[in-house]
């Protein structure tokens, strides 16, 4: 072969100069299928995009992946941004992703729907987790920016429905780059330093966009992890934020927060006079009540003649002694009564009263003999009479045969 040979490398190097030529591969805009997605240690992102006939491999270095207002998943559809160049270490040429947003829906919106789901399975809107508010607030921290017409309507509103609560304006960012970061670190400063019993955070209204910083998963996280509750008032009443669920309280607006974080001091006012009318009520009718009571005990015999009723006390006691005798008395016959009943009968049951009837009772050494067979020729007996007892020699036994 005359042809002078040239490396793979030198190949593959030409290759992508041939690329990085074309102006029309420098800025291509291709929608496809994820797939085959990993995410690398280092924050890169790899992955093939392809539709019903062809594949392209794709990366999407840290620098850019970081930017992505969603989480890219294997079988989602989306529209790349990038340029086409080849890898000379593998001969492959592959699309370099700068911007990536879902196909048919807009990236916002897609992340805001991914972190709502994941955070709904972390437990962070779980009812039970939610905080009652103070009823009475003694301090309220507005963490929310400083020159917004939010920040005024609050403070409008807390003046006017309970001036007696102290208003502590944390200024933060709202909008744009950091301003997530400072909304968290503000709640988590306000936690740190026990500057209020509540925090009110939000702002006005606006785009999705301008918004986006209440949904970012640091502020989620930082609401839930907050001691002292917190009211979430973003934007208007259709606007629904990541905030809005894990607060333990979301407003409309941030006007309403204001009107749910304090009573109103004129209610508070009438409610207190109602009260103490009540109250008043209450002791005067307890004082007529027992003046009453005063005057009926005065007018008992022992207040007006005290002797007499010592006298009165005396005859009862009387009465009571004699009818305590006479109890004792009617207890003394019927046991005597039962003593009687119990000495006849026990009499009745008496051997002693059978031998005066003309009986005897024969005993021997084992005791009374009560058959001729337990006698025997030669056996000392003792008979037993009514009047006294003999003491015999049996000469001799007789057994009479019993009738069948």
């Amino acid at each position: 072969m005359a042809q002078k040979a040239i490396t793979v490398t030198q190949l593959n190097e030409y290759l992508k100069n041939l690329f990085a030529a074309d102006r029309n591969l420098q800025n291509v805009c291709v929608s496809g299928e994820i797939s085959n997605f990993k995410r690398h240690s280092s924050g890169h992102l790899y992955f093939t995009l392809k539709d019903e006939e062809s594949v392209i491999s794709a990366v999407m270095f840290r620098g850019d992946a970081m930017k992505l207002r969603f989480r890219p998943e294997s079988g989602m559809k989306v529209l790349l941004l990038g340029r086409v160049s080849l890898y000379p270490k593998s001969g492959q040429y592959q699309i370099y992703v700068s911007a990536m947003q879902p196909d048919g829906i807009g990236s916002l919106y897609m992340a805001f729907e991914q972190l709502k789901e994941r955070l709904y399975k972390m437990g962070l809107f779980d009812p039970a987790a939610k905080q009652a508010l103070p009823r009475y607030p003694k301090k309220i921290a507005l963490i929310t920016s400083p020159t917004g017409a939010a920040v005024r309507d609050m403070i409008r509103v807390l003046r006017h429905r309970y001036p007696i609560c102290d208003v502590l304006v944390c200024p933060v960012k709202v909008q744009g780059e950091g301003a997530a970061e400072e909304v968290a670190a503000m709640i988590d400063y306000v936690n740190e330093h026990d500057l209020a019993d509540l925090i009110i955070t939000g702002r006005g209204g606006g785009s999705l966009e301008d918004l986006w910083a209440f949904n970012e998963e640091i502020v989620a996280l930082a609401i839930y992890n907050s001691r002292i509750p917190v009211i979430s008032a973003v934007g208007h009443e259709p606007d629904v934020t990541i905030s809005d669920y894990v607060a333990d309280k979301r407003a409309a607006t941030p006007s309403n927060a204001a009107e749910l974080a304090v009573c109103d001091m004129r209610e508070l006012q009438a409610w207190l006079r109602s009260a103490a009318y009540t109250i008043e009520k209450n002791v005067r009718d307890r004082i007529t009540l027992h003046r009453r009571r005063l005057a009926a005990i005065a007018e008992k015999p022992v207040m007006t003649s005290p002797l007499e009723y010592f006298n009165e006390q005396r005859m009862h006691l009387a009465l009571i002694e004699q009818r305590i005798a006479a109890a004792q008395s009617r207890t003394l016959e019927r046991s005597r009564r039962r003593y009687l009943q119990a000495a006849a009968a026990l009499d009745a049951l008496s051997p002693l009263k059978v031998l005066s009837r003309g009986y005897s009772m024969v005993s021997g050494a084992q005791g009374v003999i009560k058959s001729a067979k337990d006698l025997h020729p030669g056996d000392a007996v003792k008979i037993t009479l009514a009047d006294g007892e003999s003491t015999c020699t049996v000469d001799h036994v007789t057994l009479r045969e019993r009738k069948r």
